[in-house]
C-alpha cells in the first residue's frame, strides 16, 4: 500500500511543488486549498497524470467546521495519513506600519497562519497516534512550513511575522508530545522565494538580491522548499525532531 499526505495550500506555489513531488515519491496526495474544484482541475489532472492518488479537500484550515470535513474526507478516501505538510498560509492583505494595523488583518492572519494548523495538526495527531499503536511498523511525519519571518522583522506585515514566530514554537510543541510515539515533527524555514505571495514585491526583492540580501544570488524556488520535505518525508533526519531547516539561500547569516 503507498503512503499517504495531506499537504495544505497545496494547489499553488510551494504546496504545489511539494504534492508533485510527493507524487513522484509514490505517495497518494490530498491537496487542500480554498478555491472550487474547478478553478483547480488542470493541477489536480497534471498531478494524477503522475500515477498516484489525488484527492482535493477543499477547506479553510482556519475554519474548525471546513477543517473536519477535510480530515473525514480525507480518512474516507485513504483510510490512512502519514505525512502532513502544514503549507497553507497568508499574508496581510494590505502591508501596514504596526501604527496603523487592523485587529482585523492581525485576527485574519492568526487564524489562518496559526490556529487552523495548530487544530488541524492536533486532528491529524491523534489519528497519527492510533495508526501507530495499531502497526507498530507506521511511520508518520509532520512538516511545518514557516518563514524567515519568525526571526527577521518586516515591521510593515507585523501579524504575519507574529504568526510565523508562533508557528515556529507550535513546531516544538507537537515535536514534544508526539515524541514517545516516534513520529518527528520538523519545521522547513523558507527565505525569500518566488511564489503568488512575493509577486506583487518582486522587483524590490529582485534590487535587494542584486545587492547582496543572499548569500546565494538569487530567488529560491518553491522545488527548493520541496526537496527539503523530501528529505524530512523520506526519514533521512530520524534523530531531528523538533529541529528548523532553513532553505534561504543564506539569507539569515548575520555578516559585516
Amino acid at each position: 500500500m503507498r503512503p499517504a499526505a495531506l499537504v495544505t495550500g497545496g494547489s499553488r506555489g510551494i504546496g504545489l511543488a511539494v504534492s508533485r513531488m510527493l507524487c513522484e515519491k509514490g505517495y497518494d496526495v490530498a491537496v487542500n486549498g480554498v478555491r472550487d474544484e474547478s478553478q483547480v482541475r488542470d493541477v489536480l489532472d497534471d498531478l494524477r497524470s503522475i500515477g498516484t492518488s489525488v484527492i482535493y479537500c477543499r477547506g479553510d484550515v482556519g475554519d474548525p467546521e471546513q477543517r473536519k470535513l477535510m480530515v473525514d474526507q480525507l480518512k474516507d478516501s485513504f483510510g490512512r495519513l502519514n505525512v502532513l505538510v502544514n503549507n497553507a498560509g497568508v499574508a496581510p492583505k494590505e502591508r501596514l506600519d504596526p501604527l496603523e494595523a487592523t485587529e482585523e488583518s492581525y485576527d485574519r492572519v492568526m487564524r489562518i497562519n496559526l490556529k487552523g494548523p495548530y487544530f488541524l495538526t492536533q486532528a491529524i495527531a491523534n489519528w497519527m497516534v492510533q495508526q501507530k499503536k495499531a502497526n507498530r511498523e507506521y511511520r508518520g511525519t509532520i512538516v511545518n512550513i514557516g518563514s524567515i519571518s519568525a526571526t527577521i522583522v518586516s515591521a510593515n506585515r507585523g501579524e504575519y511575522c507574529i504568526s510565523k514566530a508562533g508557528f515556529a514554537m507550535h513546531s516544538k510543541i507537537w515535536a514534544v508530545r508526539l515524541g514517545e510515539f516516534d513520529i518527528p515533527v520538523y519545521e522547513i524555514r523558507p527565505g525569500v522565494i518566488k511564489t503568488d505571495m512575493t509577486s506583487k514585491v518582486q522587483e524590490k526583492y529582485d534590487k535587494l538580491i542584486a545587492e547582496g540580501l543572499n548569500v546565494q544570488p538569487r530567488w529560491g524556488y518553491p522545488d527548493d522548499v520541496a526537496k527539503a520535505v523530501d528529505a524530512l518525508a523520506d526519514g533521512k533526519f530520524p534523530f531531528s525532531t523538533g529541529d528548523v531547516f532553513m532553505v534561504d539561500g543564506g539569507i539569515s547569516i548575520q555578516r559585516l
